[in-house]
């Protein structure tokens, strides 16, 4: 009989902390090349089933990385899920080795979903997108603390503004030309920005960080983008239904998006007004719109039809 063997890493900026479920002692490794390359040499004997790392700050996507190209079973877990598995099981003290000790546990219990090896092309869209993101959000902010600064400084934050904006066009164009780069991303754009509603930058961020569209079910592709309501039941009570988690970056964006359509999409748009003319909070009706605007865009990509070809069918 062999024994599964279940690995947890504690990731930080300088160090590894690995430990092995059911092993008392753990191993401690740099979080550098030299120390990825160690740690590979060190779990590739032990034929794991599961080695789970948490997503820190992606302080684990180098390391993460080091260990899919050799073909072993990664999964990268939100905090969030180990702390309540912690909570659950009385754990309150918090170490690295203890962090580490608890990651092997819930890999052994959870067996959380393997991340796929991505290739150097989605990697970099990835980054571009996330990197493009970072910049609005330090633009928008100097734009902010323009009004309120100095006279004198002024001159300095408006020639930071102009880097930033130079900076995001630069981004915006990398971004177009990796995905005119490969026929598949490029179908897929098309497809997409046939839709009202579906900006350059929307598009994007779906096939940089929602790869999962048009090959999973509306109700997997809707958690996955944090729009599936949850029940919250108990006994005879009937509990609100509230959306949470998926991926931040692409609910943020997808929000945006779906607020464009609901004025500019007309199947979008009638269905928000047939909502709130039932009574909705606008909220709650923009909610089922993003969700409806998804499952229409899983629809598309799985067969490969524009926009109007769906809107006969809408």
């Amino acid at each position: 009989m062999t024994t599964e063997c279940f690995v947890g890493i504690d990731v930080s900026k300088a160090s590894l902390e690995v430990a092995i479920h059911g092993q008392e002692a753990t191993r401690s490794f740099g979080n550098t090349l030299e120390g990825h390359a160690e740690l590979v040499a060190y779990l590739q004997p032990l034929n794991p089933t599961r080695i789970v790392l948490e997503a820190s700050g992606g302080f684990e996507i180098e390391p993460m990385l080091a260990l899919m190209s050799q073909g072993l079973p990664v999964s990268v877990v939100n905090p969030a899920r180990v702390r309540s598995f912690a909570k659950a099981h009385g754990r309150m003290a918090k170490t690295d080795p203890i962090d580490a000790h608890l990651l092997a546990h819930f890999a052994q219990a959870v067996r959380p979903r393997l991340r796929s090896l991505q290739s150097e092309q989605e990697t970099h869209l990835k980054n571009l997108v996330r990197r493009r993101r970072q910049v609005v959000a330090m633009l928008t902010a100097e734009k902010n603390r323009l009004h309120t600064t100095s006279v004198r400084l002024q001159t300095g934050v408006k020639k930071h503004i102009q880097w930033l904006q130079e900076e995001e066009n630069e981004l915006a164009q990398e971004i177009a030309e990796l995905i005119q780069s490969l026929p598949e991303w490029r179908e897929k754009e098309q497809i997409l920005q046939s839709v009202p509603g579906i900006s350059p930058v929307n598009a994007a961020t779906l096939l940089a960080e929602l790869p999962e569209l048009g090959t999973t079910s509306r109700q997997k592709i809707a958690a996955l983008a944090g729009v599936a309501p949850y029940n919250r039941d108990s006994g005879k009570r009937r509990g609100r239904r509230k959306t949470g988690g998926g991926r931040g970056g692409v609910r943020s964006a997808f929000y945006m998006a779906c607020l464009s359509a609901t004025r500019h999409n007309p199947v979008i748009k009638r269905f928000y007004e047939r909502l709130i003319a039932k009574g909705k909070e606008p909220k709650v009706a923009l909610t089922a719109c993003m969700r409806k605007l998804l499952s229409i865009l899983n629809a598309m990509l799985r067969n490969k039809e524009p926009w109007r070809v769906v809107n006969l069918h809408a």
